[in-house]
């Protein structure tokens, strides 16, 4: 088999080449396994079970009949496809594969990327999950938030609005050696926000090891770095990015992120308020167009 042959075979491609020979119930499990990846990898098979609708015996089962010794020899597979590193020209070559080359196509895909990132975000235990992100970030004294590329960009913009709200951020979007000057501003009492992937980059591991000799709690964006930093986060919110070795799609990052700017705004309404209304001020004080749009009337 050549190189490129070995490359474009898949964890999808080996549990879907097989699953017109599996049972109707393991069948419902294989398609779990296909589409809910961080699920598979976090939860145990009884979890599993219960959010695919069977039992523990069928889930492990259905992983033996795919030809997987057992559920972690499947889940071993799967991570390793996960923490690989596709090239861009291999994850835009996956994503036309499945998209087509017309415009409309391609409209409908993404957007049937985005509503399974949606559906997850729906989810109770996500729900439970991001309530108490929510408490850590709202109690925290200051907030940092990490991302690199792409995820630097939302970082950016989560700090903007979260110090808008009134809330205390900075935004720890710098890679190399340009990193470090930004983690000494963590300090005792803050929480960090770290939107980070597959796989493990010297940036994320030093930034974890920094946060935990200063006892900062990690809250962790990701759709497949959780099982390999699990024990050194606070809080894991697995969002989807597409298909794993397509394009990343960050819709659903987005979408998190705006609903954290809501909720903390919601915590802590009468700070929000003010700080807004300052910045109103002092949009007013560098252009007074700014000011015809008003501020909060005080009692």
């Amino acid at each position: 088999m050549s190189e490129k042959t070995q490359d474009l075979q898949s964890f999808d491609d080996r549990v879907l080449g097989a699953i017109a020979t599996l049972a109707p119930a393991e069948q419902r499990i294989a398609r779990f396994f296909v589409d809910q990846k961080q699920a598979a990898l976090l939860n145990s098979a009884a979890q599993i079970a219960q959010l695919a609708g069977t039992s523990d015996a069928t889930v492990v089962r259905t992983a033996r009949a795919l030809g997987f010794e057992s559920l972690s020899a499947l889940r071993a597979a799967l991570l390793a496809e996960l923490t690989g590193t596709p090239s861009p020209r291999l994850r835009l070559e996956r994503t036309l594969a499945e998209t087509g080359s017309r415009a409309g196509d391609a409209l409908r895909h993404v957007i049937g990327m985005h509503e399974k990132s949606l559906d997850v975000l729906r989810q109770e235990e996500f729900a439970a999950s991001f309530e108490r992100c929510v408490d850590i970030l709202a109690n925290a004294a200051r907030r940092h938030v990490f991302g690199i590329g792409p995820s630097g960009a939302m970082a950016d913009y989560a700090s903007l609005q979260f110090n808008r709200i009134g809330l205390p951020t900075s935004a720890l979007s710098a890679s190399g050696v340009a990193l470090a000057d930004r983690l000494l501003w963590i300090g005792e009492g803050d929480v960090v926000l770290v939107m980070a992937y597959a796989p493990l980059y010297r940036e994320v591991e030093v930034l974890l090891e920094h946060a935990g000799k200063r006892g900062v709690p990690v809250i962790l964006v990701s759709d497949d770095l959780g099982p390999l930093v699990a024990d050194k986060v606070a809080e894991i919110l697995p969002v989807p990015r597409g298909n794993a070795g397509h394009l990343a799609m960050h819709g659903g990052t987005l979408v998190l992120i705006e609903s954290l700017i809501v909720a903390l705004a919601a915590k802590g309404k009468d700070s929000a308020s003010d700080s807004l209304d300052q910045l109103s001020q002092l949009r007013g004080a560098i252009d007074k167009a700014w000011s015809k749009r008003g501020t909060r009337k005080r009692k």
